[in-house]
């Protein structure tokens, strides 16, 4: 599938962070810089020397289109690249609340399109990319996408892209709902007596040494928590408080789930 891109060329609309996870992937994979045009108006240290087409004029059909700027710019970035329509160059989006409609409406309704959302993990290739096409992205373009994107974690496939405003709640915000659960933690062993440079470090390790454990076990995270957990122990005095039906973690994640996901519903009016 790569070969694709090899012969015809990337385009990148943006390349923040996001973007420049996705950059460095590629080429650590082998992909040529020469395959390669980045148009971003203010382009990291690290991308003006990276060896990439950078603001330079563009291939005729490129394979891809990646857009990867934030919501609030795409208006004013598109024109570059809406002249890539109406033909077999995939455009795929990595920009939450910015539907299909919308991206064919500017494309032209004969474009393939693919909506996806990664999640900052990436970073550390260590994300997951939901993706959901449109009536013109075939089998190939998928598998593309899906080649692309792999390169800085797993993907999966959604039924319709009404699925991904759930999947950026989920998995797109996600990262920050863990980040205030080790903030969250800390502080609550601040309130027992602990230094705050020590329980912040106890949080972080705690956090991220289960979540690796999540990862690599073959058990359930439901089986997980109950090989911790010793009836009448420590652990099962805390989960007395954290798996309440009204104020622990169920209610409360349902809450804030429910709560992006609307925001996601209505950032795509």
């Amino acid at each position: 599938m790569l070969d694709r891109v090899r012969e015809r060329g990337l385009v990148m609309l943006g390349c923040g962070k996001m973007g420049s996870a996705m950059l460095e992937g590629w080429l650590a994979r082998g992909m040529p810089l020469g395959a390669v045009w980045v148009l971003d108006p203010n382009p990291s240290d690290w991308l003006k020397v990276a060896g990439v087409h950078l603001n330079a004029g563009l291939p005729a059909a490129p394979a891809i289109v990646l857009l990867a700027v934030k919501p609030q710019m795409m208006a004013v970035a598109l024109p570059q690249v809406t002249a890539l329509g109406n033909g077999d160059t995939l455009i795929l989006s990595i920009a939450a609340g910015t539907t299909i409609a919308s991206f064919e409406s500017v494309f032209g309704a004969a474009t393939p399109i693919i909506r996806a959302m990664p999640n900052t993990p990436a970073a550390v290739g260590r994300g997951i990319t939901a993706i959901s096409g449109n009536a013109h992205a075939s089998e190939a373009d998928m598998a593309l996408a899906e080649s692309l994107l792999s390169a800085v974690g797993e993907v999966v496939r959604l039924e319709g892209e009404d699925q991904i405003d759930v999947v950026t709640a989920v998995s797109g915000s996600g990262p920050a709902y863990v980040f205030h659960l080790i903030e969250a933690l800390a502080a609550a062993g601040v309130a027992e007596g602990l230094p705050s440079g020590l329980a912040m470090r106890l949080a972080r390790a705690t956090v991220c040494g289960a979540g690796e454990l999540a990862y690599r076990a073959p058990e359930t995270a439901a089986q997980l928590r109950i090989n911790v957990t010793s009836p009448g122990g420590t652990t099962a005095a805390a989960l007395t408080v954290l798996m309440d039906g009204e104020t622990g973690f169920p209610s409360l994640l349902r809450q804030a789930v429910k709560a992006a996901a609307q925001r996601g519903r209505e950032l795509g009016r």
